[in-house]
């Protein structure tokens, strides 16, 4: 599911740069109007605009549900944890030899007592 809309995400970004790379810009109306021949185009003098405009809208809109898509399937990620929560717990290795005793009070000498 999640490869499906990363492909739907990559493909509708590309094609959004592609539409709107080939819109005419707001001057380029005015060499319509003088004969610059755009009227013998695909669509029409003013078909093209309408179609590739609603195409964009279109497409930005699919682009834009991807994005809040991707973003909630990343953050309910039902298959696991991060890298700690696989690792394998492991002990501390035992020593050979035990620890030497704490000394207590019991057994001080009167040697290292300081007089008053």
């Amino acid at each position: 599911m999640e490869t499906f809309v990363w492909v739907l995400h990559v493909l509708s970004a590309i094609s959004v740069i592609v539409l709107v790379l080939l819109q005419h810009g707001k001057g380029a109306d005015m060499g319509a109007a003088f004969g610059s021949g755009s009227s013998g185009s695909l669509f029409g003098a003013s078909g093209s605009a309408n179609f590739l405009s609603r195409t964009t809208g279109v497409l930005a809109a699919v682009f834009f549900i991807t994005s809040l898509g991707l973003t909630y399937l990343s953050s309910h990620k039902i298959e696991g944890g991060g890298v700690m929560d696989k690792a394998i717990p492991t002990q501390a290795p035992k020593t050979a030899e035990p620890m030497p005793a704490i000394p207590t009070d019991e057994g001080a000498s009167k040697a290292t007592e300081i007089p008053k």
